[in-house]
């Protein structure tokens, strides 16, 4: 017998011994999973999730965490116990907190993976603190409010090494992969223009903020919600959809969609930074003191055209976002009675052989004219995701369970970043309008130097070039103590 084999019989023998003298007083060791019976999944196989945000989106991104079988829901916070209720409701083991501070404070040992989805102007600094904390994130889309700050969350997920995902569900569909096919098969040719527009917003903008204050509702704390937010007074309406509207909380119509919308054309296309960003924006006309001056609040309707530079060998490319309503030409290869996207959001692919359409999340793709995918037949090329748009949630788990780097998620920060950052460039285009200086010797008059000019924008270094006031706009002044 080999010194190995006498270790091994060794090491037996003392185990049998060991339980034999557990079994005289009528204990036995047993495999965990034997414990838990058919299907039971051990503790050290689930993942532990806190959701900041636990309410409307936050209520359905925790139930689909839920759904995967392998998450604990084990921590719940809200600012406004009335949102919370049926998350609390179905997860009654769950502790609940208001502040994420606390509970990210108290719980941190106990938590694996925060789940953020807040108003926009609350995601980078609940991310980065879980960061920090070395929890894995998944955040709901927009990524962040401010561009420095989609920058900060890029980076900080390589630092802390955390699996992250953005919520932005499209992303991980069979249908965006199906078009990417396409596109490799060069049935389209080169794209040189592309168009997205959504229907939203579907909340008030281009409006000035109501003078009238309200009462703030018992179950709210409203100086938790405004956190990083300036303070003001609490109004009617503002919570909890309407906040989408104004540029201390939301950011509008291009934040809430862009991230769906044009993430298709972003990922086929290997877009990263444009070079230039111009913006035509719709005004309201509420009486001769105020002509559609209403810096606080977006515009009701939007046109932006970025400009993108070559890359990896494909040719620059023209993308048109239109927003409130407005949409492109009809192109002619679509059917007077065939509904352009899915109606209310599209993106639209030109390219040098064809065209290709689709809509929200890159759902419902079609090569134009519609007869064309009759003829082709493309074979898949890309790995799918397990589940398609609902899988989004569950990938994301699995890669938390496996460890950072072991699997490749389809909007980790490395891609939601850029893709963030390009969409708030947007933003700041649309906000150089209502940049305002006065005039000299003509009370109440003033000169807007930001509308009509294309802003030349430098990605690597997040700089403006031509329109120094809008640097001012790529992050805000946090509210103390934040």
């Amino acid at each position: 017998m080999t010194q190995k084999s006498k270790n091994q019989k060794g090491q037996s023998r003392r185990k049998f011994l060991k339980n034999l003298g557990l079994a005289s007083l009528g204990i036995t060791i047993i495999p965990r999973h034997v414990l838990g019976g058919k299907g039971y999944i051990p503790p050290s196989d689930k993942l532990y999730l806190a959701g900041i945000g636990a309410g409307g989106k936050g209520e359905s991104d925790i139930a689909n965490f839920a759904k995967t079988g392998r998450v604990e829901v084990a921590y719940l916070c809200d600012v406004d116990d009335r949102r919370a209720a049926n998350s609390v409701a179905s997860f009654p083991k769950a502790k609940y907190y208001k502040d994420y501070r606390e509970m990210l404070d108290k719980e941190h040992k106990h938590i694996d993976a925060v789940s953020v989805s807040t108003p926009d102007h609350s995601h980078a600094v609940q991310a980065l603190n879980a960061m920090q904390l070395k929890k894995h994130v998944y955040v709901q889309k927009p990524l962040s409010h401010d561009v420095v700050e989609a920058r900060q969350l890029t980076e900080a997920a390589k630092k802390y090494k955390v699996v992250t995902q953005m919520g932005n569900q499209g992303a991980s569909g069979d249908d965006v992969r199906k078009m990417h096919e396409w596109f490799n098969a060069g049935l389209i040719g080169e794209v040189h223009t592309v168009y997205c527009w959504t229907n939203r917003p579907v909340w008030p903008q281009g409006i000035p903020w109501p003078e009238k204050k309200a009462d703030i509702p018992p179950e709210l704390d409203w100086d938790l919600w405004l956190g990083t937010a300036p303070y003001k007074d609490y109004v009617e309406k503002l919570v909890p959809f309407n906040w989408r509207g104004w540029w201390d909380y939301g950011t509008g119509a291009l934040g809430d969609m862009g991230c769906h919308v044009m993430e298709p054309p972003f990922r086929i296309l290997k877009l990263k930074y444009p070079t230039e960003v111009s913006a035509s924006v719709g005004t309201v006309y509420v009486d001769e003191s105020k002509r559609g001056y209403f810096p606080e609040s977006g515009p009701p309707s939007s046109h932006i055209i970025y400009k993108f530079p070559a890359r990896e060998g494909l040719p620059p490319v023209t993308l048109h976002w239109m927003d409130g309503g407005i949409q492109p030409e009809r192109p002619e290869e679509l059917g007077p009675n065939e509904i352009m996207g899915d109606g209310d959001n599209g993106a639209l692919f030109i390219g040098t052989k064809g065209k290709m359409i689709s809509g929200r999340y890159g759902l419902l793709p079609l090569l134009l004219p519609a007869s064309k995918n009759e003829e082709v037949s493309i074979a898949p090329t890309f790995p799918r995701v397990s589940g398609g748009v609902e899988g989004h949630y569950g990938h994301w788990v699995e890669a938390c369970l496996a460890g950072y780097g072991k699997i490749k998620l389809s909007s980790d920060f490395e891609v939601a970043g850029p893709l963030t950052e390009t969409i708030l460039m947007g933003n700041l285009a649309i906000r150089g309008h209502d940049i305002r200086t006065p005039i000299e010797g003509k009370t109440g008059k003033y000169k807007y130097p930001g509308r009509n000019i294309t802003l030349l924008w430098d990605g690597q270094n997040m700089k403006v070039t031509n329109f120094d006031p809008a640097n001012a706009l790529l992050q805000r002044k946090y509210r103390s103590p934040y």
